[in-house]
């Protein structure tokens, strides 16, 4: 000891005794076997993490505390670490106790603001007394099918317009299975564009400056302009990677989806003239559990692609599995990589050190998609489609009391009141616009008076909303505004990723100041200025214009 003390060693104490066996739960010999299985026989990988898991539950039902203590003892990490990465996500079903059984059957009911308004809870609460001990009933977060709620899982099959004569035949076929309802454009599969970039014309600079003048931005939400991100990849050495954001996540949101499933072919054309551009020798697509069917036209897209063009690097296509972070893409990078999907502290930016540490261009999926076009028709082609100055056409998810809510292909600028008359034939019968979210959960709630306003990059700021992937939510004058806002909040504080303490501690605080009869004003705005200032992420630094646009505009209803 340092203070020169000595010490008396007594026979048969402060000894440890050599372990036979590792510490904490041990898995059985079936669970050995059964995750085995999982692995195929392969030395397992850190990165499929997530995959694994994914299997597990696909084959057994759930995942049990025995498979979790198998999977971490054949992959050689701690049970905790299997267990922060498999309890991260809404979609894997965790059985904590070894005798806990998985139900036969999930039914996942969407809880976001569209199905809200469709009358989802209702809907929930009648499943929920109907169904036997069996059959399971949650909640769940959007589904990415807000045109036609609400939405119910039943297995891995969604029902659009649910209703509870739709889910009683649904459990009674006991359909686990996706069903396939889409199929992609067989015409569109040429990849001419592809084939023209491929021979050396044009070339990555002369797109490039195509790009720009055309005013391409990224299209999920934050709009950075998609010439300058291949300018900053394409400035960090090789190797490079490529990864494609197909996890729409934001409530309202669904273009990608419509994407995916049409025109699969465009998408995978625009990722591969993207992939070439940078040099980057992987592509990995980020693609939403809550699209089956867009995997199974993936994965025979992607077969047919490499059948004609062998060349082209390898495309990998990872499930997420649940969690609206995964959208932010640093994220959803960890989330490849098979980690818990926490955003990453920024600098270094994902372009300079990004997936498996190597410089990453992330793109969105409808991004991707124009680039074929843009290249095939010229700059002016894309930015003259914009209206009053805006620049390029833009892809509106537009939910809620209209009378045909859908995909809607419109001019960028173009105001709400005019996508609802002109593109979504008006409004709902009996009802009259009041208030719209013009870029889903994280743009805010705006009155019916800045109904004119430009929807796109730039324009909505000053009023304190934003147009992110614009996702379009309309609201009546038969809908409490006030209930909406504590929905979006809810949904925040659900989603919030932990990581750091304003988001988490936040949107948690947020909820609560909400459901008082009277807001307190100042207390809210000094908690969304600290949550600006101090979140890690856009999910903390968004989550406070849900309350302070509706202080803003609606003060009647928080008073």
């Amino acid at each position: 000891m340092t203070d020169g003390a000595t010490t008396t060693h007594h026979p048969g104490k402060g000894r440890r005794k050599g372990r036979k066996t590792e510490r904490g739960r041990q898995p059985t010999a079936a669970a050995l076997c059964e995750v085995a299985g999982v692995l195929g026989g392969t030395a397992p990988e850190r990165a499929l993490l997530l995959e694994y898991l994914h299997r597990i539950q696909d084959q057994f039902g759930g995942i049990s505390a025995q498979h979790i203590a198998a999977l971490a003892h054949h992959m050689r990490l701690s049970m905790a670490e299997i267990y922060e990465v498999a309890s991260f996500y809404a979609h894997l079903d965790i059985h904590r106790e070894d005798d806990e059984a998985p139900p036969t059957l999930t039914i996942r009911v969407c809880d976001s603001l569209p199905c809200q308004m469709a009358g989802a809870e209702a809907l929930f609460g009648t499943i929920a007394r109907e169904m036997g001990p069996d059959v399971r009933v949650v909640h769940a977060p959007c589904m990415g099918r807000c045109d036609c709620a609400p939405v119910v899982e039943v297995g891995r099959n969604h029902l659009s317009s649910a209703t509870v004569e739709s889910v009683r035949t649904a459990v009674a076929r006991n359909a686990t299975t996706p069903e396939m309802l889409v199929s992609g454009h067989a015409a569109d599969s040429t990849y001419t564009v592809l084939d023209k970039v491929l021979a050396g014309t044009p070339t990555t600079h002369e797109m490039i400056s195509t790009l720009d003048e055309a005013g391409l931005r990224g299209l999920g939400g934050a709009g950075f302009p998609a010439a300058r991100k291949w300018q900053f990849v394409l400035a960090e050495p090789t190797p490079r990677i490529l990864v494609v954001n197909a996890d729409e996540g934001e409530p309202g949101t669904f273009k990608d989806r419509h994407y995916l499933e049409t025109e699969p072919s465009r998408v995978l054309e625009g990722t591969m003239i993207a992939a070439h551009a940078i040099e980057a020798d992987a592509v990995y697509i980020y693609l939403r559990d809550e699209y089956p069917q867009v995997h199974t036209l993936l994965a025979k897209e992607i077969t047919a692609l490499r059948a004609a063009k062998p060349g082209l690097p390898p495309i990998t296509v990872r499930r997420g599995a649940g969690a609206y972070i995964c959208g932010e893409e640093s994220a959803m990078l960890e989330s490849i990589e098979g980690n818990r999907p926490l955003p990453r502290h920024r600098p270094p930016f994902p372009a300079q050190v990004g997936l498996f540490g190597r410089p990453t261009l992330a793109h969105n999926v409808e991004t991707l998609y124009w680039i074929p076009h843009i290249l095939e028709n010229g700059a002016a082609w894309f930015a003259d489609q914009g209206a009053e100055g805006h620049k390029g056409p833009r892809s509106f998810s537009v939910s809620g009391r209209v009378q045909n809510p859908g995909m809607k292909l419109a001019p960028a600028g173009i105001s709400v009141r005019r996508l609802i008359d002109d593109y979504c034939g008006g409004m709902q019968d009996g009802h009259v616009f009041a208030a719209y979210l013009p870029g889903g959960v994280s743009g805010g709630i705006l009155p019916a008076s800045l109904g004119d306003l430009p929807l796109d990059f730039g324009a909505l700021e000053p009023h304190g909303a934003f147009i992110g992937s614009a996702a379009v939510i309309v609201l009546s004058d038969q809908d409490d505004v006030r209930d909406a806002a504590l929905n979006l909040m809810r949904f925040f504080a659900d989603e919030s990723c932990g990581q750091c303490t304003p988001c988490r501690v936040g949107t948690e605080k947020a909820v609560t100041l909400m459901q008082d009869p009277a807001w307190d004003a100042g207390l809210l705005n000094d908690l969304g200025q600290v949550m600006r200032e101090a979140s890690i992420c856009g999910l903390g630094q968004a989550a406070p214009n849900v309350f302070q646009t509706l202080m803003r505009y609606f003060p009647e209803v928080v008073r």
